[in-house]
């Protein structure tokens, strides 16, 4: 194999990467996202319960705590999940993002600081940013959406 040939299955166009190069980029920023919402919604499911989680929200102020905790953490375990396979991106996007929207408001903003570990908001923007990313190209051509949903006509590169 000539080192010309391996060298355009990684290059970049002004564009971004191209190729297999970007549907694995894709994929990995899609999985990744996923396994960290999964991990909080598991976490608000059955580590500290939707009891223990809804408490955790009144203390916040957040309205309807119960309604809202469930909310959360199906938003990020059956979200997690649909993003890791692929299936309803933009869909789940938008709700992610909505999710996040609200822990931003009610969970960080008043913290002072960007940084997690002081209670900022730099893990609620990372993740609604790459969840509205991903989305935005519908999971990618590695994912359920493209097998089930199949490339959009207008994407189609000419032959």
């Amino acid at each position: 194999m000539s080192s010309a040939s391996t060298v355009s299955t990684v290059s970049t166009s002004p564009s971004g990467f191209t190729g297999v190069v970007r549907d694995v980029v894709i994929l990995i920023a899609r999985v990744a996202v996923g396994v960290i919402l999964f991990a909080h919604g598991w976490q608000k499911f059955f580590t500290n319960g939707i009891d223990g989680t809804s408490q955790g929200f009144e203390g916040m102020g957040v309205p309807a705590p119960t309604a809202a905790a469930i909310f959360a953490a199906s938003v990020e375990l059956v979200g997690g999940a649909l993003l890791i396979i692929g299936l309803l991106t933009p869909l789940v996007a938008v709700l992610v993002t909505a999710n996040l929207a609200g822990a931003y408001w009610y969970a960080h903003s008043d913290a002072g600081t960007i940084f997690v570990d002081a209670g900022g908001y730099e893990l609620v923007l990372a993740l609604a940013a790459g969840a509205l990313l991903v989305g935005a190209v519908a999971g990618g051509r590695i994912s359920l959406d493209h097998l089930v949903f199949g490339r959009k006509k207008a994407s189609s590169p000419a032959a």
